[in-house]
């Protein structure tokens, strides 16, 4: 693909394959909260007829390059690698139309089976997540949605729902519900998302914990995981360093009231979830130039 082509690949479409959708929409353009960074207003910009962002924020704004670049923390030369390679689950992203995108209601899955896809496995590969890990707790689920086919990795939930990732989307089928690993322990850890949990088992090199686990698969499903969670002595809680982190954690305090909560957030308080601490923990393995504030041990 030209530069130009690249350029023209839809930033409404990209942000939408990637769970990102507006808060506002105005004929023409779309106001997002911001994917570089932390916001409660709505101050993302994108022009759909332009196909340019602008990050009031920040003042940062450009192609959708520049935003593949700022999103994925990379240098403007991966993100054009990015932009020209496969996405997995939509063969590739279409430069003159929108991408249809999966959602909860209309995602039929077609078959389950071992992570085999090259590019799921580059996906992890770049989260940092130990592929012995993955593999142990995930699967490659085909799925359709609008008759077109998808793949992606997924991780079952306790109602035979999948959380669905790949590069360019962020989705589940329904039904919805968290997921519980019952190993009899009176202690339990709660992660909010699966890709944190991995991020958890492959810092401490350890796939298979002896303590129990619930993946809430979001903080909206805390209320459905209160009946495991409260025959716990101990919950240690690994949940994102954003409000709605916060709210869960003081919440499950209410919720358990004879059960000890530790919000482990402080350990990588530096860091947006658990993910953020383990890629900038190995990359700083990588190159030991040591940066403030990071690097502290988990």
């Amino acid at each position: 693909m030209s530069l130009e082509n690249i350029k023209r690949i839809s930033i409404r479409s990209y942000l939408a394959q990637s769970g990102i959708r507006p808060i506002t929409k105005k004929p023409g353009y779309g106001m997002y909260l911001s994917p570089i960074r932390e916001e409660t207003n709505a101050s993302f910009k994108v022009d759909y007829n332009r196909n340019l962002w602008h990050d009031f924020g920040t003042g940062e704004g450009g192609s959708i390059i520049d935003l593949v670049a700022r999103m994925e923390k990379c240098a403007v030369a991966d993100a054009i690698n990015r932009l020209e390679k496969e996405i997995p689950g939509s063969e590739r992203l279409s430069t003159n139309r929108q991408l249809s995108v999966p959602n909860k209601s209309g995602i039929e899955i077609l078959s389950v089976g071992k992570l085999r896809h090259p590019a799921l496995f580059q996906y992890l590969s770049d989260r940092q997540i130990d592929l012995t890990t993955a593999r142990k707790y995930c699967n490659e689920v085909r799925y359709s949605t609008n008759g077109r086919p998808y793949f992606a990795i997924g991780f079952k939930n306790d109602a035979g729902g999948w959380e669905l990732r790949n590069r360019a989307f962020k989705g589940s089928s329904t039904p919805k519900n968290i997921t519980t690993i019952d190993n009899g322990s009176d202690t339990v850890m709660v992660f909010e998302g699966f890709m944190d949990y991995l991020s958890y088992l492959s810092l401490k090199g350890n796939p298979t914990p002896a303590i129990d686990t619930t993946v809430l698969n979001s903080v909206t499903n805390l209320q459905k995981a209160v009946p495991f969670l409260e025959s716990h002595r101990t919950v240690h809680a690994f949940l994102d360093n954003d409000e709605s982190g916060r709210k869960a954690v003081a919440r499950m305090e209410e919720l358990l009231p004879k059960s000890e909560v530790i919000d482990q957030s402080k350990f990588y308080r530096n860091h947006k979830d658990l993910n953020d601490y383990l890629r900038e923990h190995r990359s700083l393995k990588q190159n030991p130039v040591r940066k403030k504030g990071c690097g502290r041990k988990l």
